[in-house]
């Protein structure tokens, strides 16, 4: 499993009966996670949350404010100086996996490491690109990132977290629309990228009201993607929160779309956060990652 420990605006306080205590800043949340399956807690340090959401029986849920929190904040990553956003939205989220730090550091190290012994610009392609962490962490490493999500007012969450870590003038250029139909249209155009990111959905509409499901699209834009990757081509990361689809079985598919034709190694497993109450990462998905030969 690989992890951060080096968060200091965000801790994961405990996790039990099915929810996850957190510390956003100086703000503390509990949110559902039915990995949580035990029921061992410190009911004082719980009964210190500022809001809670509770999942309801006939879908979605709600927050439960128990203490005047703001609807926005802003937490710090200060391993790699970069600000985001949180706010208790719908369906449970902040606007934040904070678990993906993890890769935002594998991400900027291979990026910063190609620049100093190449000395040339790198195009990096985000897909399902969300608020930006990894399209930050690429830009604060140097590279030109294009970041792609089909909801328009989550890019804008994007650009306001490129302006709170100062990276409001960094070669990022942000595209509302289908991940897929916007990769077929780069493919066509002879674009070519030295890493893509992909952090998909279990399930997904796009802005045209198509549809994306994982078991059965994932396959194929791999197969796509290898079309715009550049001979120097850095690595292809993909993420899931589907139990589904094992992070190993992603990695077979890495192995025989880009290793078996490119070389490079395929690295696979489980992605976590670091629980104060035990001392031991908490599983928050996987991961499973193609890294270029050169």
């Amino acid at each position: 499993m690989i992890y951060e420990k080096n968060w200091e605006d965000y801790a994961l306080l405990d996790v039990s009966d099915g929810k996850r205590l957190e510390r956003w800043g100086k703000y503390i949340l509990i949110r559902p996670d039915p990995q949580a399956i035990w029921s061992e807690k410190n009911s004082d340090l719980w009964r210190k949350a500022d809001a809670v959401y509770t999942r309801s029986d006939k879908g979605g849920g709600s927050w439960d404010f128990k203490s005047k929190i703001p609807d926005k904040w802003t937490v710090e990553y200060t391993p790699l100086n970069l600000s985001f956003e949180i706010s208790p939205m719908g369906f449970k989220h902040t606007g934040l996996f904070p678990e993906q730090a993890a890769n935002w550091n594998f991400m900027h190290d291979i990026i910063r490491r190609s620049r100093e012994n190449d000395k040339q610009n790198l195009n990096i392609l985000n897909l399902f690109a969300y608020t930006g962490g990894a399209t930050l962490a690429c830009a604060r490493a140097g590279a030109d990132v294009c970041h792609v999500d089909a909801q328009k007012n989550i890019i804008n969450t994007a650009k306001r977290n490129a302006g709170l870590s100062g990276l409001e003038n960094a070669n990022i250029r942000y595209i509302a629309d289908d991940c897929v139909k916007f990769v077929l249209r780069e493919i066509r155009r002879g674009k070519k990228y030295d890493g893509v990111i992909l952090d998909p959905p279990s399930y997904g509409r796009g802005s045209g009201g198509e549809t994306w499901k994982i078991e059965d699209d994932l396959y194929n834009l791999l197969k796509l993607i290898k079309n715009l990757l550049s001979d120097r081509a850095l690595f292809v990361l993909v993420n899931l929160y589907t139990a589904g689809l094992a992070p190993s079985c992603v990695g077979y598919m890495l192995s025989m779309i880009f290793k078996n034709n490119s070389g490079g190694a395929v690295e696979s497993g489980e992605i976590g956060i670091f629980s104060e109450s035990t001392e031991t990462p908490f599983p928050c998905g996987g991961f499973s990652r193609w890294i270029g030969a050169k």
